[in-house]
């Protein structure tokens, strides 16, 4: 965290953050969830605030905590907890192998590859892979339960350098919602150039920051998210290192997400129609320009004061209302709206790891989601919005007793 009258930096190009996007006030790390004993244990608070670069545009949190606090040995979220998110994957993998052609002599690397939830796939199709992931429990999992090689390391340039030195350049960089959660940002893209053979691609996927203006999903914002992505900041980073964007897709993953395509600018293909047409989808957005950002935050506000009076109305009529899902986001959420066992009984989330364990900050208890069958809320409140379909067939159920979904984002709703 800067020093008292240390002016902050932006992390991509170093120009001054003087611009402030939204300030969610005080929040806890996202994902420092904690056994029920600790509850009354002291608890730390950062400030959770956002600033937009005035130059290249990025919005990114200030800094408050090394990374090593976001990700370590007891990092709780696994990737293939999701049905939605492993399809997401495999499809991915697929299209990989057929439009680069990847065979056996292929080299694939994903950084930030978790608990092998992707590189499975690759390795099913028998070409080589390689995960780098600095959360140690994530890896063992990865090579235990799905063979797939991982280094429990954090990526940026002296690791690239490193496994070029044992001859593991990469074919194909793949990188899925980590960019964001890199302070770093520089090291860590110059990894990307050092790795990447000189004709290869790199694929970096990343939740959209015009999808998120545009909807207003505050909640993605927290700590472990340094950076808030647009193809337009992400290409000036790029470049500074010597890569071009040469093709974009759009996702539905996360509320909306985008899919980067990029390879070495000196041997890159010129920039698809796609890139081509996002561009000027973002110019037209205004995003090179502090009007497209100066109303969010009080966006943000008006949605936590309609999802505390949604709230309080239900309460005061008697109902009992739980949650659904343990997600970082969740936790921003809550904390910002004040949302705490006042509002929710408990919630639940299909992954054992965060299981028996209490939400940071507010003292939640997790549980799994048989809970809500035997206690029959009369609500559920669903945190990760954008698992809402997944969520709502796995527990159909609830409509047995009259039970009913409520949703935080992009509007506060109780859903038919």
């Amino acid at each position: 965290m800067p020093k008292s009258g240390v002016a902050l930096r932006c992390r991509s190009c170093a120009a001054p953050l003087i611009t402030s996007f939204v300030d969610l006030g005080l929040s806890p790390i996202s994902n420092a969830m904690r056994r029920p004993d600790q509850a009354s244990d002291m608890e730390p608070f950062y400030p959770l605030r956002t600033f937009v670069c005035d130059v290249c545009r990025l919005v990114q949190t200030q800094d408050v905590a090394a990374r090593e606090a976001h990700f370590h040995g007891d990092y709780t979220y696994f990737s293939s907890y999701s049905a939605s998110w492993l399809r997401h994957a495999e499809t991915y993998a697929a299209m990989m192998v057929d439009r680069f052609a990847l065979t056996p002599q292929s080299q694939v690397v994903e950084v930030a590859s978790n608990d092998g939830y992707l590189l499975q796939y690759f390795k099913a199709a028998g070409v080589p892979v390689l995960g780098v992931d600095p959360a140690a429990n994530c890896a063992e999992v990865a090579e235990r339960e799905r063979g797939v090689p991982t280094l429990a390391r954090f990526f940026g340039a002296e690791l690239a350098r490193e496994l070029v030195a044992e001859g593991r350049a990469a074919d194909v960089i793949a990188a899925n919602n980590v960019l964001a959660h890199v302070p770093d940002i520089n090291d860590f893209v110059a990894g990307f150039a050092i790795l990447l053979k000189p004709g290869g691609v790199l694929t970096v996927e990343f939740p959209h920051l015009l999808q998120m203006i545009e909807a207003n999903y505050f909640d993605t914002i927290y700590h472990e998210h340094y950076s808030y992505l647009s193809l337009l900041a992400v290409e000036r980073l790029f470049a500074r290192h010597g890569l071009a964007v040469i093709d974009v897709e759009t996702l539905t993953t996360h509320g909306g997400s985008l899919r980067v395509f990029a390879a070495h600018a000196v041997t890159a293909a010129p920039a698809s129609a796609a890139v081509q047409a996002f561009r000027a989808r973002e110019a037209a957005a205004g995003l090179d320009a502090a009007a497209a950002y100066a109303d969010f935050a009080e966006r943000v506000r008006a949605t936590k004061r309609r999802l505390l009076t949604l709230l309080i109305g239900l309460k005061d009529k008697g109902a009992s209302i739980v949650g659904y899902g343990a997600p970082a986001k969740g936790v921003t959420l809550l904390n910002y709206c004040g949302v705490r066992t006042d509002f929710l009984d408990y919630t639940v989330d299909a992954n054992p790891h965060k299981q028996g364990l209490i939400l940071p900050g507010l003292d939640i208890p997790v549980y799994a989601p048989a809970r809500i069958f035997e206690t029959r809320p009369d609500y559920v409140l669903i945190l990760p919005w954008n698992l809402k379909a997944e969520i709502m067939e796995q527990a159909a159920g609830i409509k047995d007793w009259g039970g009913r979904f409520i949703v935080p984002l992009p509007e506060p709703a109780v859903l038919p």
